[in-house]
């Protein structure tokens, strides 16, 4: 349904996007995560149209995006930029006029929008004079008009109360069985309700696409946890005689002189036992070693210090 290849983005000598390449099927509802400044935003005007790759190519249903597969694709900018003087209902019916629908469906199109997004109580009402809830349910309401296949979605629920959150992901979640849709977020409890997939960006790269529960279990194999005495803060030394070991990162100080640790572990070897072995040998006293229960959240910041080569190995800093 959507596949980039090999896509890049410059502005002059600043590289917004390098050499992303993803495919989403039709039907999937796909979360975007990466954090402010990613490139979450740059690639849905890409794949849009509203803007133009630098290098590589888009496919909207297996042909290059086009004028004719931009009908396809219904857009909800972040921030909903609404026209605050016209009423929900002028809005939504400018907007399907903008989509050339014909006066009698565009009538029918304005009531199904109404209806299916619980706007009949501010339908009458001037836009700047609702609440951010209903605003974003208008701009929902914007794209979804003429029924694309496809919907962009950047960001729609910041700014909004958990009421209006959990009804606005509500309406997101209903739509996967007659839409394809992609959005960003960087709140990762929302990704994981609502997505089937998962692609996490860092500095314009890809740099993970996976299930939030593989995302999770993958971070959760590869990592140890431990607590240790280790006076003479040998804890380093260890990668050399295991070299399984990927990244040693401090987590934080417990109470007697105790340390806590991640212990980073390339593929999915397990190093338990040479632990045991090899912790005392560097006067290491092992007071509990445990694998990680990692959250989706807890995935996402690893990945990314993992991308941006981060290593608080041995000294007192939170690591997270």
């Amino acid at each position: 349904m959507i596949e980039l290849k090999n896509v890049t983005k410059k502005y002059g000598k600043y590289t917004a996007i390098e050499n992303m390449s993803f495919k989403i099927e039709k039907g999937e509802i796909v979360g975007f995560l990466g954090q402010n400044g990613a490139g979450k935003t740059t690639t849905m005007k890409l794949i849009t149209g509203l803007i133009d790759a630098t290098e590589g190519e888009i496919y909207i249903n297996d042909n290059k995006i086009s004028t004719k597969s931009k009908k396809m694709i219904g857009y909800m900018p972040e921030n909903t930029p609404l026209y605050q003087d016209l009423t929900v209902r002028e809005f939504i019916d400018y907007i399907a006029e903008l989509k050339r629908l014909k006066k009698e469906e565009r009538k029918k199109e304005v009531e199904k929008l109404i209806k299916e997004l619980g706007l009949e109580t501010v339908e009458n009402k001037l836009i700047k004079n609702i609440s951010r809830g209903y605003k974003q349910r208008v701009s929902l309401a914007g794209a979804l008009a003429g029924n694309p296949e496809i919907l962009i979605l950047d960001e729609p629920t910041v700014g909004l109360d958990p009421k209006q959150v959990v009804e606005i992901r509500n309406l997101i979640k209903s739509l996967r069985k007659s839409h394809t849709v992609l959005l960003s977020s960087h709140i990762l409890s929302e990704v994981t309700q609502m997505c089937q997939k998962v692609i996490i960006i860092n500095n314009g790269k890809i740099i993970a696409i996976d299930t939030p529960k593989n995302l999770e279990d993958r971070i959760n194999k590869n990592i140890i946890i431990v607590n240790i005495e280790d006076p003479n803060n040998n804890i380093n030394n260890i990668k050399n005689d295991i070299p399984e070991i990927d990244n040693i990162k401090f987590k934080r100080d417990i109470d007697n002189n105790t340390k806590q640790y991640e212990i980073f572990i390339k593929e999915e070897y397990d190093i338990r036992k040479k632990l045991f072995e090899i912790l005392p040998k560097h006067n290491i006293t092992i007071i509990e070693l445990k694998t990680a229960e990692t959250t989706l959240e807890e995935a996402f910041i690893n990945l990314i210090d993992s991308e941006g080569g981060n290593e608080d190995v041995g000294n007192n800093k939170e690591g997270i």
